[in-house]
């Protein structure tokens, strides 16, 4: 028994490969929880330096400090970006069969990333994939980091715009308040009109979901409306669904006036698995004053901006487009705070007295799992590889004994 009692999870925090990522996959504080739960954590020497968290900080709380092939010698491995994003990554080596990766993936749109670990035997979770429910949001890794980035997004406005956000009155004169017009009402975006209200701006928004409205204007922001027959707007898990070409068309068309009369355009509309709708044009945004800043949250996916340059500023007739990429790594203090918080809960799922159970019986595990076995298993992501969807599994035989109401209890839950 004291044989067993010492055997316990470890999960490795290696440094991330990404280029100009400083986020950690777990923060000192997040280790406390995963100790009770009876996971043990060895983090790679300086993987936490960037993000404001020294290996000191790590010991204190009961980590381990070791080397990279430490990290990825844990049962499960913990990563912001799974091997920077690269299927050719050399810790791939460090992967053994059976082995628990997770971390943001984007396997919709790295489905090669997803195949080069599912060919190690490991298992490989992608946590954009945890279900926008109520239940997960603790484990919603794309919504707490995108709170971030649209907190950020309006404090790289205030400091590109030449002008201040909020109405001043003085001797001299009275400055009238800025004016914010962000496109798109999740997460992002409602951190965005928040940030802007404090700042004084006057905020107006837009959303394709109609439900938005109300939690647009309880942040103090004027709902832009624009008459479009969009239909169910909002997908399964809480994901805005990808618009029709004439919708698309017609929105331009009606927000045009509403772009030109803005100091700040700030964009975050993103459809999961696709490329990221043009919602603004460049003629649009040559309607704009000159001064004015575009923030396009979404220019990794390709960008709500026609002129849009990921992790560039591109000048349209004196207005400045800043395509910005991994705004959440530019605060990674709390960034990685909220990021480890999530992991930690992800990982309350996982283990189960003290083993990783893969076929625990829960919709949030289930739905963020994309390779096990050697096989990709998520059916998007095998349809993108060109791979045949898998066997439907049987269901189990049923008893020929005649069925409890315990029995009928466990149906009622059953998936």
């Amino acid at each position: 028994m004291a044989e067993t009692d010492t055997l316990r999870m470890v999960v490795g925090v290696p440094r991330e490969e990404r280029a100009g990522e400083t986020r950690v996959a777990l923060t000192p504080t997040a280790l406390p929880q995963l100790t009770r739960a009876g996971v043990d954590v060895v983090v790679e020497s300086g993987a936490g330096d960037d993000a404001g968290y020294p290996d000191a900080a790590f010991t204190a709380r009961g980590a381990r400090i070791g080397t990279r092939d430490d990290a990825f010698a844990a049962d499960i491995v913990a990563m912001v970006n799974v091997f920077g994003g690269d299927a050719g990554s050399a810790d791939l080596a460090r992967v053994h069969e059976g082995q628990v990766i997770m971390g943001m993936v984007a396997p919709f749109a790295r489905p090669e990333l997803v195949a080069a670990v599912a060919a190690t035997g490991a298992v490989l979770y992608a946590l954009e994939l945890v279900p926008r429910t109520s239940r997960a949001q603790s484990m919603d890794v794309l919504s707490s980091q995108a709170a971030v980035a649209g907190y950020k997004a309006v404090l790289l406005a205030a400091n590109e715009l030449p002008k201040i956000f909020p109405l001043l009155t003085t001797a001299a004169g009275t400055i009238v308040p800025a004016k914010i017009f962000v496109v798109g009402a999740g997460v992002a975006g409602l951190a965005a009109i928040a940030t802007a209200r404090r700042l004084g701006g006057l905020v107006e928004a837009y959303d394709v979901r109609p439900a938005a409205r109300e939690e647009v204007e309880s942040l103090g922001a004027r709902f832009v409306e624009l008459p479009l027959e969009t239909g169910q707007a909002e997908g399964s898990g809480g994901y805005a669904k990808e618009l029709s070409e004439e919708s698309i068309r017609k929105q331009r068309e009606l927000m045009a006036k509403t772009v030109a009369a803005s100091d700040v355009v700030i964009t975050t509309a993103q459809v999961q698995g696709s490329t990221a709708p043009v919602i603004i044009t460049t003629e649009m945004i040559e309607g704009m004053a000159p001064g004015s800043v575009v923030i396009d949250l979404a220019a990794e996916q390709g960008g709500n901006c026609e002129p849009t340059r990921a992790g560039e500023t591109v000048d349209v007739a004196g207005v400045n487009v800043i395509g910005t990429v991994n705004l959440p790594g530019s605060i990674p203090v709390h960034a990685s705070q909220l990021y480890g918080k999530n992991v930690a809960n992800f990982l309350g799922l996982l283990v189960v007295e003290g083993a990783v159970d893969i076929d625990v019986d829960d919709d949030v595990i289930q739905q963020s799992l994309v390779a096990r076995g050697g096989e990709v298993v998520q059916p998007r992501v095998r349809e993108a590889l060109g791979l045949a969807p898998l066997p439907t599994p049987e269901p189990p035989a049923s008893e020929p004994e005649a069925a409890t109401d315990d029995d009928h209890a466990a149906e009622e839950v059953a998936p």
